[in-house]
């Protein structure tokens, strides 16, 4: 189908995208990649008499690494989060799970901005960050804040970002021990069915550390602390996999759809969680 008639704008600095924000208020949406708001506005699902592109904004798409602390600017596509040497080396579940989403052609322009920033419970970089304890940086007409990605997600398609404000960059420390992003999809390219990322440290022998995040199982991703504090201190047995899939599935609330019922969602997350802790302990 063909969108309803809009205006484009495409400013050169994150003043002029604010400033548009304040002008047009209701009427503006920013575009990063577009992937989700393009199709929607084909469908008439979305109206936006005025559309911000923000790819000429300059440093969105920088990578920086620094003394173990990594910055993506909202701009960075997943493309990037593949082909960026030092970033697989310091963050490699970044590019195991970009390597998972949609297909090349999404990959080159879809961005890990537009990725977080509209909370669809269903995209796979908002349970990653969360994951990985990254904070989500957001500026608008009263300044810059950072949020928890923990903190971030509200709702389905509801997050803490005001409606004047713009995810410019994501940040976390360089994580350490083993990693995994496990998907299960009913087609390549597709959205997860369930999907688990976890990040885990050994030490003796044993789990020291272990955190836990799951995807497209409720209407927001799901960082399962008591699934993460599950594991801590076994030797990731299957005691200590059974006890980190109860607890997970105490945090998530399916819903059923045309991926299925809620007892098949919840059967595939532990399948899914326990693949990907024995792949993180495997690393670790």
């Amino acid at each position: 189908m063909i969108p309803a008639a809009f205006d484009y704008h495409r400013p050169k600095s994150m003043d002029e995208v604010i400033a548009l924000l304040g002008e047009h208020g209701d009427d503006a949406r920013v575009m990063a990649g577009g992937h989700s708001l393009i199709p929607m506005m084909k469908l008439r699902m979305a109206e936006v008499p005025h559309l911000i592109d923000l790819q000429d904004i300059e440093n969105l798409a920088e990578i920086t690494i620094e003394e173990g602390h990594i910055s993506l600017g909202a701009m960075v596509t997943q493309h990037d989060l593949i082909t960026h040497s030092k970033l697989a080396l310091r963050a490699p579940i970044l590019r195991e799970a970009a390597l998972q989403i949609a297909d090349p052609q999404v990959r080159y322009m879809g961005t890990i901005g537009g990725n977080l920033a509209n909370g669809d419970p269903g995209n796979d970089m908002p349970g990653v960050m969360q994951c990985l304890g990254a904070r989500i940086n957001l500026i608008g007409p009263d300044g810059a804040r950072s949020v928890a990605a923990r903190d971030y997600y509200e709702a389905a398609y509801m997050t803490d970002r005001e409606d004047d404000e713009v995810l410019v960059s994501v940040d976390f420390q360089a994580p350490s021990g083993g990693y995994a992003y496990e998907k299960q999809k009913r087609k390549i390219g597709d959205y997860a069915t369930a999907a688990a990322a976890v990040m885990i440290t050994k030490s003796e022998g044993k789990i020291a550390s272990a955190s836990v995040a799951m995807t497209n199982l409720s209407d927001v991703p799901v960082w399962s602390e008591e699934a993460g504090a599950a594991l801590v201190g076994t030797a990731c047995d299957g005691a200590a996999l059974e006890a980190a899939v109860a607890a997970m599935l105490g945090d998530i609330d399916p819903s059923e759809d045309n991926r299925g019922p809620v007892a098949f969602k919840r059967h595939v997350a532990g399948v899914i969680l326990k693949r990907a802790i024995t792949r993180a302990w495997g690393r670790a």
